[in-house]
């Protein structure tokens, strides 16, 4: 969570239908964001993008789905949810 491009991974990955409209390959709500359009949206390379995307995998933030020769990275809300309330009560006085 300390860089800015894996908040914005998690921010694009949180509206799909908005950032990856132009993902033909299959609906990006549904399956995820292909990583290659997530590395143009960052406008990194790709194997900068996945490093990215396997921390984010690593802490559990998002999901990877493979489809045919394509791979898909989703949100998982209920892990974010998890860490924003720990982080909350971690950090209440």
């Amino acid at each position: 969570m300390a860089s800015e491009v894996r908040l914005t991974i998690l921010r694009q990955l949180g509206e799909p239908q908005k950032h990856f409209a132009g993902q033909w390959s299959a609906d990006p709500t549904e399956f995820g964001a292909c990583m290659t359009l997530i590395a143009d949206a960052l406008q990194v390379a790709q194997p900068t993008a996945s490093r990215h995307l396997d921390i984010l995998k690593q802490a559990g933030f998002i999901t990877v789905q493979k489809q045919h020769k394509w791979s898909y990275c989703k949100r998982n809300e209920a892990a974010i949810q998890e860490y924003l309330a720990w982080l909350r009560g971690t950090l209440a006085v």
